[in-house]
């Protein structure tokens, strides 16, 4: 049990750990690989590649370690983790293997100042963290087995339709080879595929946004090509581009994910940039369907006209139930449209949007979701209406944080990632690096930070 004089001797260390930098996480990572290469089948060996994971991790251990007598501030991530997880299908004895390569990993960098009780206090620590995670996982996993049309683990599913959507969007729709049903979803949700490029050495998994209401029969995913010099940035993106086709079979993981919208009779505003369209175009749809009767407002923006996905889809819904929307080219191909040149600037539409009592949902890259929520400050969204039980908004976030860092507060990408993997520790196996934040909308005035896209 992870008792008081442990969390003393993990807070002991953390000079250690700084002292280590990321080189500590890079002989971790090669140390595994080394003794369980079956584990690259399940990591993202391009974040490997880059970097990436090595710095996010040793961020992950020493956050934790300055944190540790503040768990409980953390458990509301956990919900969020345990999805990320199951969309790769991690079992206990993953948590075995990276908890072994940790322990080993401190003792072999370290052997001096490594000591019995600092070995055991780092063991209790992990063992109380990838216990939690353990037992959320595999609630999720028979939650879903059980379900109608559910499943554990992978399923094959067959390439029913391949649309491409714009430039560099393309929807695969995929329906179960075995002729079943398919388990429901939230919208908001994404799905976890698993494939074997021809040119990977490795199975690759992968999440993508669902990008249509649930139809009790197929998923759509809608995957933007991922452009780069390199053929491992993208590597996943441009094979089923240009490789997966009508009639091929993909491994599917069960639906996952803790964003999703949630019923209200409050007006929504959906706010999306690039490939962040994918899961509002789920929203969309299932607005649509419930007939919902308060304003709704979809609001996007892209590079251009070639690059805006779902043009058609979008403009029937929003034509038949008079809801509105608003489009942004940064650099339009066609001086002559209807759009909006350059950034999305909410400042002119004050008026119309429900500031004081709406729901907001922001969905794209990092820098714009920042940008959006500070247009949204300044249009004076009241901030009594949230509330801090997700990662919601620049202020939420601080409040939420506080216990967690001493003045002055990170700022920007380096202390989310800091946050996010103080929650996940070493246990996350490497799978939350991603470009894009997601929380769950709250009630109140929200403004929801999601994308799996």
């Amino acid at each position: 049990m992870l008792n008081n004089q442990h969390i003393e001797i993990i807070k002991s260390t953390i000079p250690l750990l700084e002292s280590a930098g990321p080189a500590l996480t890079q002989h971790f990572y090669q140390r595994m690989f080394s003794h369980n290469p079956e584990l690259k089948d399940i990591f993202n060996m391009t974040h490997q590649k880059t970097g990436r994971q090595s710095v996010a991790l040793f961020e992950a251990v020493a956050a934790y370690a300055k944190n540790i007598e503040n768990l409980a501030a953390l458990t509301t991530a956990v919900e969020r983790i345990a999805h990320k997880h199951t969309s790769f299908n991690i079992k206990a004895e993953h948590y075995q293997i990276v908890g072994h390569h940790l322990i080993e990993t401190l003792r072999e960098l370290a052997p001096d100042a490594f000591t019995q009780p600092v070995e055991e206090a780092w063991t209790e620590a992990y063992l109380f963290l990838a216990q939690i995670f353990i037992d959320r996982e595999e609630e999720l996993y028979q939650l879903r087995e059980k379900a109608l049309g559910g499943w554990r683990g992978t399923r094959r599913f067959v390439v029913a339709e391949k649309t491409p959507e714009s430039e560099l969007v393309t929807s695969f729709v995929l329906q179960p080879e075995d002729g079943g049903k398919v388990l429901g979803y939230e919208v908001g949700q994404y799905l976890g595929i698993q494939v074997k490029p021809t040119n990977s050495e490795h199975v690759e998994i992968r999440q993508y946004s669902l990008s249509q209401a649930p139809t009790g029969s197929n998923y759509r995913i809608s995957v933007k090509r991922e452009l780069s010099d390199s053929h491992d940035n993208g590597l996943v993106s441009n094979y089923l581009h240009d490789s997966v086709n009508v009639g091929d079979v993909i491994d599917v993981m069960p639906p996952a994910g803790d964003f999703f919208y949630k019923e209200t009779d409050k007006p929504v505003v959906l706010i999306s940039a690039g490939v962040g369209c994918t899961p509002m175009q789920a929203i969309l749809q299932k607005l649509s369907q419930d007939d919902k009767t308060e304003t709704v407002t979809y609001l996007h923006a892209c590079e251009h006209e070639q690059q805006h996905s779902f043009v058609d889809e979008v403009a029937t819904i929003v034509s038949a139930k008079g809801w509105n929307q608003q489009v942004w080219y940064r650099e339009p191909k066609q001086t002559e449209n209807e759009s909006a040149k350059g950034l999305m600037d909410l400042s002119a539409m004050k008026e119309t949007l429900p500031v004081h009592f709406g729901e907001f949902y922001i969905c794209g890259p990092i820098a714009f979701m920042d940008a959006m929520v500070q247009q949204l400050d300044a249009l004076d969204v009241d901030a009594l209406a949230f509330t801090t039980k997700y990662l919601v908004r620049t202020r939420t976030y601080k409040s939420l944080i506080k216990p967690l860092f001493k003045p002055p507060l990170p700022t920007g990408r380096r202390w989310f990632f800091s946050f996010k993997f103080a929650v996940a520790l070493i246990v996350t196996l490497g799978k939350l690096s991603s470009n894009f934040i997601y929380a769950q909308p709250t009630s109140g005035l929200s403004v929801s930070l999601v994308c799996m896209a």
